[in-house]
Parts: C-alpha cells; sequence; structure tokens
C-alpha cells in the first residue's frame, strides 16, 4: 500500500520551534512527529510514503533515510515549487499513488491520534466507492466543517457544512483519508483544496464514506493544541499500561501521566506531572515543579523553578525560582533569567529574559 502526508510548508502556527526544525521533526512524546505516522502507517502494511512539501526537504531526508530503514519503507519527497494546497500534491505525486490500482492514505502531518489505518483498509474495501474520510465527534461542531451523511445511510456522506449555526451534526473531518486513484482524475496540477473541491465533487456522485475514529484526536499544529494533543497522548499511554511511561511509584511522579527519557536527570524534592514530557539529557534542579508542559532535549530546568503550560525548546535554560505558565513556548537555545516570570511568551531562539513578560506577546 501507499501514503502522501501532507507536511505543507513553513510551520509559523508552531514558531518560535519551526525556526529550528521543520514541524514534522519537532518532538512530540519525545519521537518527531512524523515518526508516530511512519510506524503507524508500516504496521498497517504501507510500504511507499510520500511527502508533500514545499519548504525545506534537504533538512528532512537524512532523518527519513534512517526510518526507512528502521520501519523498512520507501519514502519520496514530492517537492512543490508553489504551495498547491490539500489537493494539488495528490495531482504532483501521481506516478507514484497511480502506478497500480490499489488505495492509498491520505494524511496531514499535525494530526496526531491512534491512527485506525488497518481498520480503515477493510471498511473502505467492504463499501467499495472511491473515498472513506475519518471523522471525529467534537463538542463544538460551530468552529468547524461538519459532515452530513445520507439520510437513512450511516456511513454515505451527502454534504459539508462550513462552521454551521444550527446543529447539522457533530461529526467532523480529521485529517485522514484513504482514497482510490481515480479520485486523481478529478483533480487538476494547480492550487486546489481536497475539502472545498474534491470532496464535494465526490459526495455528488455519491463516491465518499466516512469512518468514525474511536480514541482521542488532536490538530497539534499550534502550541496550544500540541499542549492539549500530549496530555490526550500521555492519558491514552496510561489506559494502554504503556512501559514507557515513567512510574507512579517514583516519589517526584505527582498525578501521573509523565513520560521521561531515560538520559535525564531529576533533582530532590521535585513535583512532576500530571502531563509532562522530559526529552533525552534534560537537567531538573532540586525543588523544581513542573506540570502540563515538554521540555525538548538537553533543556536545563534550574532549583525552584515552575513550568506549567509550557514548551522549552531544545539546549534551553530556565532560571532559578523562575516561573513560566499560560502557554510560553521557548525556542531553541533560550535563557530566562533568575527569577524571572513569564506570561504566555512566545520567545524566538538564542534570546535571554532578563525581565518579566507579564502579558503574552513575542519575544525577538
Amino acid at each position: 500500500m501507499k501514503a502522501l502526508i501532507l507536511v505543507g510548508g513553513f510551520g509559523t502556527r508552531l514558531r518560535p520551534l519551526t525556526l529550528t526544525l521543520p514541524k514534522p521533526l519537532v518532538e512530540f512524546g519525545n519521537k518527531p512527529m512524523i515518526e508516530h505516522q511512519v510506524a503507524a502507517l508500516a504496521a498497517a502494511g504501507v510500504t511507499n510514503i510520500v511527502l508533500a512539501v514545499n519548504y525545506r526537504p534537504e533538512i528532512m531526508t537524512a532523518a527519513l533515510a534512517k526510518y526507512e530503514e528502521q520501519y523498512n519503507v520507501k519514502i519520496d519527497f514530492s517537492v512543490e515549487t508553489e504551495p498547491l494546497g490539500t489537493a494539488g500534491p495528490l495531482k504532483l505525486a501521481e506516478k507514484i499513488l497511480g502506478k497500480d490500482d490499489t488505495p492509498f492514505f491520505v494524511l496531514n502531518s499535525d494530526v496526531i491520534c491512534e491512527y485506525p489505518f488497518k481498520q480503515m483498509a477493510d471498511f473502505h474495501k467492504a463499501h467499495g466507492d472511491e473515498g472513506t474520510i475519518i471523522v471525529t465527534k467534537v463538542e463544538e461542531p460551530s468552529k468547524y466543517g461538519v459532515v452530513v451523511h445520507k439520510p437513512n445511510h450511516a456511513s454515505r456522506i451527502d454534504r459539508f457544512v462550513e462552521k454551521p449555526i444550527e446543529f447539522v451534526g457533530n461529526r467532523i473531518n480529521a485529517g485522514i483519508y484513504i482514497l482510490n486513484p481515480s479520485v486523481l482524475q478529478r483533480i487538476e496540477l494547480r492550487p486546489t483544496s481536497i475539502e472545498q473541491e474534491t470532496f464535494p465533487s465526490m459526495t455528488k456522485d455519491g463516491q465518499l464514506h466516512s469512518m468514525d475514529l474511536e480514541g482521542f484526536w488532536m490538530d497539534v499544529g499550534q502550541p496550544k493544541d500540541f499542549l492539549s494533543g500530549t496530555c490526550l497522548y500521555l492519558s491514552s499511554l496510561t489506559k494502554k499500561g504503556s512501559k514507557d511511561l515513567t512510574s507512579t511509584s517514583e516519589s517526584y511522579v505527582h498525578g501521573g501521566n509523565v513520560l521521561i527519557d531515560p538520559s535525564a536527570k531529576i533533582g530532590n524534592n521535585c513535583k512532576i506531572g500530571p502531563n509532562v514530557v522530559i526529552g533525552p539529557n534534560c537537567v531538573i534542579g532540586d525543588g523544581v515543579r513542573l506540570q502540563r508542559c515538554v521540555l525538548l532535549s538537553n533543556s536545563k530546568i534550574k532549583e525552584h523553578a515552575w513550568v506549567k503550560s509550557t514548551i522549552v525548546g531544545w539546549n534551553s535554560v530556565v532560571g532559578r525560582w523562575a516561573r513560566l505558565e499560560n502557554i510560553c513556548v521557548l525556542g531553541d537555545d533560550v535563557t530566562v533569567g533568575d527569577e524571572i516570570y513569564v506570561n504566555g511568551g512566545s520567545v524566538l531562539p538564542h534570546k535571554t529574559i532578563k525581565a518579566n513578560v507579564d502579558t503574552p506577546s513575542i519575544i525577538m
């Protein structure tokens, strides 16, 4: 089987981290985001993966060569000279995706969930039509494009309603699809949207179905959603009894859902959790309080600091008695001084914060 991952461009929504690495290589749960997807696709029998990119593919080639070997897949880059939206990249990769009559997966690189690729393939084969999209139920459908089914049909899609004012349903497009190669005939090689052009044309012909996603789902392209997605991912690991999680019997684990790389060093009298990820070679000083946060590799939190709802970038240092909260993002190699307060600061790489940041702002 084959798959196309829509990587896209610069990753402005997850700045300042994407100033250092392309978004798919930013670690989520101590693994690059793209690795979660490659591993799940390979486990479902996918052997050919195409990455649709329009920004700095050369940085990703070395990382992905490693995954080719590790997961026994062939990874190709389809590089857009101009951004082609969400449908154009499928046409650009037609030689690979359309090389035989087997269906192919399409997914957005920002989506994190328990990828149900095997079940999707079975469901798609059973209904025999052109396409299947995964849908997830949400509490607030008015913020999204909602999927409406044909009357008296459990899966065939009738139409999409963008940000409905009145309730028409609570299932939304989760950004994961399986399509027959015939879909490529519906797409022109130009900037075009799969959601606004291709899918409506398929629904008109009665060729598009939906399948409900079980378990958690999150588009982690923005810092607040990256943190929310991390909480959902850690909860999922806890439910599965994953050995990757740090045992709640450790004296510093508070409230569970804590994932710590074995190379990290933890000081005395720390309180860590719930919902914390600590990357390789991080150093946590004595008396530190960490909650709902992600520390990327080689970062250092000094004594008695408080870090909550924050992503601490690679090689960054948070000073003694400092306090970070309210969706802070530190880029690569940022230093926050001792006793400094940062409220919702987004700090670009290689900066030093010497004064309090009282209101959410970008520090350049």
